[in-house]
C-alpha cells in the first residue's frame, strides 16, 4: 500500500485524489489548511467552463482545457451538477481587436474547436440585443457551472472510497518523505503539491524553483436584479496577448443574477480580497524578488490602469460600456473578488502556461489559475501519468 499525500483542498486538489481514489493500492490524504475545502481560486471565480480559445496550441492550457471542459461537463451531468453550455461572445470594438480576433479564431480552430463563427454587427445583435463593438467571435462551447457543488461531489466521492481530506491542516515543513503540519505527520510515498496561492513556498519545501507566485486580486461588480436583462449569457472582450488576464467581463451565473468584472490588481496579501487586505509578509515577499520591479517597469500603464479602475466606479463602467453601451453605473452594486495565483518569472514575465515540476516522487504544481477549474479533471490525469505509482 502506498501512501499519496495532496497538499491543498482546491478543486485540481480533490480532482487528483479523486482520480487516484478507486486504486485499492493507495491510501491517499489530502491536507487543506482551512476548515472547508475549495476556499479561495476554486470558488473565487466567475463559474464559468472555458474551452480552450485563447491558449497557445500545443500548449498545456489548450490541451487539458479542451479536454477538461468536456470531462467536467460529464462529471456535471454524472451527478447532476447545476450547469449550462450557453455559449459565448467576444467582441472586438474596433480594427485593432478585430486582427486579434481573427487570431483568436485561428487558435481556437487549432485548439480542435468546432462551429467558431465570426458575426457581424446584426449576427451579435441577434444573440446579445445590447452589445457594443463592431463584430464578435461566437463560442458555442463555453458554458457556466456551479464549481462549489463539483467541489463537493468530489470531496464526498473521495472520502466514500475510504480516503482522507484533513482539514485545519496548515503545511509547515517536508523533510524525508515526511510531510509535517502544525499538530501531525505523515509519511508519504508519492507528494502532490496543489497549494495555489502558496504553490512557490510549498514547492521551495522539495525543489529549487525561479517563479514567485505574485498574487493578483480581480474584484466583480454585480448587475442589479433590473439590469438583468441587458445580458443573455456571456461577453468578453478581445484580450490583450501580454497578459494571462481576460480583461473585463458579463457573466451570467448558474445560480442567478450577472456579474462583471474582474479586473487585474495587484493585491496586497495572498488571501487579500480588498484593497484592505494587508499582509506585509506577503508584500515583502513579492517586493524583494526581482522579477517584481522588471514587470512593473515593463507594465506601468497596465498597473496603473488597473489600480484606477479598482478605486474609481466610473473608469470601472466606461471599461463595460464598450462592451454593453446601455450599462450605467448605477446599474452595478458590489460583488465579490478573487485572488489569482500568478507565477511571475525571475526576468518579469507572467507565465503563461500550466507550469507543473515533477521530480521522482514529488510533484509540484506551480502555476494553475485560469482555466485551471475547467480543466481540473484532465490536469489530474496528467499528473497522474508522469508520477510514479
Amino acid at each position: 500500500m502506498k501512501n499519496v499525500v495532496i497538499v491543498g483542498g482546491g478543486i485540481v486538489g480533490l480532482a487528483v485524489a479523486y482520480k487516484l481514489s478507486s486504486n485499492k493500492n493507495l491510501n491517499i490524504v489530502v491536507l487543506e489548511k482551512e476548515n472547508g475545502v475549495g476556499q479561495h481560486q476554486s470558488t473565487h471565480n466567475s463559474g464559468v467552463l472555458h474551452c480552450g480559445l485563447y491558449y497557445k496550441p500545443g500548449s498545456l492550457k489548450a490541451l487539458l482545457s479542451v479536454d477538461g471542459i468536456k470531462q467536467m461537463t460529464d462529471f456535471c451531468i454524472e451527478h447532476n451538477i447545476p450547469h449550462e453550455i450557453c455559449g459565448k461572445l467576444v467582441v472586438s470594438t474596433n480594427q485593432e481587436e478585430s486582427i486579434k480576433l481573427n487570431e483568436l479564431f485561428d487558435r481556437g480552430t487549432k485548439n480542435g474547436l468546432k462551429n467558431l463563427r465570426k458575426l457581424n454587427k446584426q449576427q451579435m445583435l441577434e444573440i446579445e440585443p445590447n452589445v457594443g463593438g463592431i463584430e464578435a467571435l461566437h463560442v458555442p462551447q463555453e458554458g457556466i457551472v456551479d464549481y462549489k457543488k463539483v467541489i463537493q461531489k468530489l470531496s464526498e466521492l473521495i472520502t466514500n472510497s475510504g480516503h482522507t481530506i484533513k482539514l485545519n491542516s496548515k503545511v509547515i515543513d517536508i523533510t524525508n518523505d515526511i510531510v509535517f503540519t502544525e499538530n501531525d505527520r505523515f509519511y508519504y510515498d508519492v507528494l502532490i503539491n496543489c497549494t495555489g496561492l502558496y504553490s512557490d513556498k510549498v514547492s521551495k519545501l522539495t525543489t529549487k524553483i525561479k517563479s514567485k507566485i505574485v498574487p493578483f486580486r480581480g474584484e466583480y461588480y454585480k448587475l442589479k436584479p433590473e439590469s438583468n436583462h441587458l445580458i443573455n449569457n456571456l461577453i468578453y472582450p478581445v484580450p490583450d496577448p501580454k497578459y494571462p488576464f481576460l480583461g473585463v467581463h458579463f457573466t451570467r451565473l448558474i445560480n442567478g443574477g450577472i456579474e462583471a468584472g474582474p479586473n487585474a490588481v495587484l493585491a496586497f496579501s495572498r488571501e487579500g480580497y480588498s484593497l484592505f487586505n494587508i499582509n506585509l509578509f506577503d508584500i515583502f515577499d513579492y517586493i524583494t524578488f526581482k522579477g517584481f520591479w522588471k514587470f512593473i517597469l515593463k507594465h506601468k500603464y497596465m498597473c496603473f490602469k488597473e489600480l484606477y479602475q479598482s478605486i474609481n466606479k466610473k473608469q470601472f463602467t466606461k471599461s463595460l460600456q464598450k462592451l454593453v453601451p446601455n450599462i450605467k453605473e448605477n446599474d452595478l452594486i458590489k460583488g465579490g473578488a478573487g485572488v489569482r495565483a500568478q507565477a511571475m518569472s525571475d526576468t518579469g514575465e507572467l507565465i503563461q502556461d500550466f507550469e507543473i515540476v515533477i521530480n521522482n516522487n514529488v510533484c509540484n504544481v506551480i502555476n494553475c489559475p485560469s482555466p485551471a477549474a475547467t480543466s481540473s479533471l484532465s490536469i489530474a490525469d496528467y499528473i497522474i501519468k508522469q508520477i510514479k505509482l
